[in-house]
């Protein structure tokens, strides 16, 4: 199991290098890795972060979302090629900075919603763009990981059981379900249990507490998660994802009106900690 930690409580721009103590900060917490948002895909760019990132001794992952004017489920086929072009340009971002995973809602757009639930139409046609970037990525050695979010969120994918059988039908060796815990606490009825009957899919997992701060000081079913992660062989990154009020616009986004920590830095360090002393009380 590797501890990593997601950028979005400070920054969407990782490769600044004003950023680099700060990395290096986390390293010294502990964490073997850091979550890195790709919203501004400049390979290049991306290339000399992972350079530093080496030097530092900082493993990554990364994390994207797709918008209206890129989004895999549109009716519009010039809409979806570009959804096409964009995420294939987040995968040689990730190549060229060393990131193995690519995280995230990468089926649909956020925030884009219809009136109604996800038609056959719109999951074909997710299938088909998403198909075309997973074969891409393989070439490129990266997997992709698939998010469910609350159906505040998205609509096409809002369970594990979703995501599941989204990924079956993809029919891809790189592709896998990433679990989040907060999304999970608000869509689940028994959120332990629906790890355990997709625990074969699981590929990348988000720590994220049920007010998106501190992991272990709020309402999510820890136990019961670690335990079922534990149970069912998951071994990879356990990655924070926390929100405060760093970013306005996406503080706008995530609806975070109040500050729910002492610092970032502290929210990182306490959930690092949380996180090693639970998995090792069930791992060994």
């Amino acid at each position: 199991m590797k501890v990593g930690m997601n950028l979005f409580l400070w920054t969407d721009d990782p490769a600044d290098p004003s950023w680099l103590p700060l990395y290096g900060r986390l390293k010294d917490m502990g964490f073997d890795g850091i979550e890195l948002p790709i919203f501004d895909p400049d390979p290049e760019k991306f290339a000399t972060l992972g350079r530093r990132l080496d030097d530092l001794g900082l493993e990554r992952t990364a994390v994207t979302i797709c918008e209206p004017e890129t989004d895999p489920i549109s009716p519009d086929a010039s809409i979806r090629r570009a959804a096409t072009e964009r995420l294939n340009l987040v995968v040689d971002c990730c190549e060229a900075s060393g990131v193995q995973t690519l995280a995230g809602p990468l089926y649909a757009a956020i925030g884009q919603f219809s009136g109604a639930g996800a038609t056959e139409e719109e999951w074909q046609r997710s299938l088909g763009v998403v198909g075309d970037v997973a074969d891409y990525a393989a070439q490129h050695e990266i997997a992709l990981s698939f998010e469910f979010l609350n159906r505040f969120e998205i609509y096409l994918l809002n369970t594990a059981a979703d995501t599941a059988r989204y990924v079956r039908d993809l029919d891809r060796p790189n592709v896998g379900v990433h679990y989040d815990t907060f999304h999970a606490h608000i869509e689940e009825k028994d959120s332990p249990g629906a790890i355990r009957s997709i625990a074969d899919t699981i590929t990348h997992v988000h720590i994220s507490e049920n007010d998106r701060s501190t992991p272990g000081a709020g309402q999510v079913a820890w136990d019961a998660t670690f335990d079922a992660l534990v149970e069912g062989g998951y071994d990879g990154w356990l990655t924070i994802e926390a929100f405060g009020g760093a970013l306005p616009s996406l503080a706008a986004a995530t609806k975070i009106w109040r500050r729910m920590f002492q610092d970032e830095e502290q929210l990182a360090r306490d959930g690092h900690d949380f996180i090693r002393a639970a998995w090792a009380k069930r791992a060994g």
